[in-house]
């Protein structure tokens, strides 16, 4: 019943920053953790970031740990991607996945629930 909505995605140019949205339309509690993962054209899924709503654990890839913050707003049901310093690299389609007893840091791993992605654009 857990429904992930994305938002926020866009064209920016290098060095830009964006805010990513993944409101969900459940109860905050209802799963147990919360992440982002991209995709970009011809490679893998990879993962982004993750946050745990019992505890506010967060995770992150090597690449982007110095650049994004994930964050979560339990009011609104809603986990937010900041994404500063903006590569090139950076762009793909970014997800939001949750799960209702795992944290979702994994590409591997097929997650309970996924939103319909948002694209993000870095032009050089």
């Amino acid at each position: 019943q857990v429904q992930l909505v994305e938002s926020g995605g866009g064209l920016v140019q290098a060095g830009a920053s964006l805010r990513l949205s993944c409101a969900a339309s459940g109860r905050t509690r209802s799963y147990y953790g919360t992440g982002w993962f991209r995709q970009a054209p011809g490679k893998e899924r990879e993962f982004v970031a993750a946050i745990t709503w019992t505890g506010a654990m967060t995770y992150y890839a090597d690449s982007v740990k110095d650049r994004f913050t994930i964050s979560r707003h339990s009011a609104k049901n809603t986990v937010y991607l900041q994404m500063n310093s903006l590569k090139p690299e950076d762009t793909a389609i970014y997800y939001c996945a949750a799960d209702l007893h795992r944290v979702p840091n994994d590409p591997n791993i097929q997650y309970d629930y996924w939103g319909q992605g948002t694209q993000v654009t870095v032009s050089i």
